[in-house]
């Protein structure tokens, strides 16, 4: 079975992970290119929050191997796994999944306006208080600290297609 491949996709809230992982999951299905998509973020979604009361337990890395394993099982070698903190923690959640896998990572970036707009749409309305200015702090956080190994997107004036296809070429995941 060939090596595993993992692109992690990271970004604010409101930035367009899950838009995007689902529109590049249309466009390698179409092209009939096999892989899975993980949603980090509910890997250890649970209350109270495991990371809390257990800081040692590392929920979401134990989730992913049990989740990986299983695909790798069916014959899966490729995964676009979508958490806002995913480009932050690479190495260990590549490791997590247990088989040396290849790295993309990706940072979606958006700004403010682009993004309280995608968080009023998923909202269905007015944004909680407070919600883009902590998206707003996670962005600067993350431009911070990521280091060059991961490939920067702004998704402002971008479709969600025109960034799964975008998404697509840095892994080089369609067939030529």
């Amino acid at each position: 079975m060939p090596r595993s491949e993992v692109l992690f996709i990271g970004g604010r809230s409101g930035v367009g992970k899950s838009t995007a992982a689902d529109a590049l999951h249309e466009l390698l299905a179409s092209a009939d290119v096999r892989h899975a998509v993980i949603e980090g973020d509910t890997l250890d979604l649970a209350h109270p929050a495991p990371h809390v009361e257990h800081p040692d337990a590392h929920v979401a890395e134990r989730n992913l191997a049990a989740i990986w394993a299983n695909y790798r099982e069916l014959g899966h070698h490729r995964l676009v796994y979508t958490n806002t903190v995913s480009v932050l923690e690479t190495a260990r959640l590549a490791a997590a999944m247990g088989d040396d896998p290849v790295v993309f990572a990706v940072l979606l970036r958006a700004g403010d306006d682009a993004t309280a707009s995608r968080l009023r749409r998923r909202a269905g309305g007015p944004l909680p208080a407070g919600q883009l200015a902590h998206s707003a702090r996670t962005a600067g956080r993350l431009d911070t600290a990521t280091t060059d190994h991961v490939t920067r997107v702004d998704t402002d004036d971008m479709a969600p297609n025109d960034v799964a296809r975008r998404l697509a070429s840095i892994t080089g995941w369609l067939p030529t």
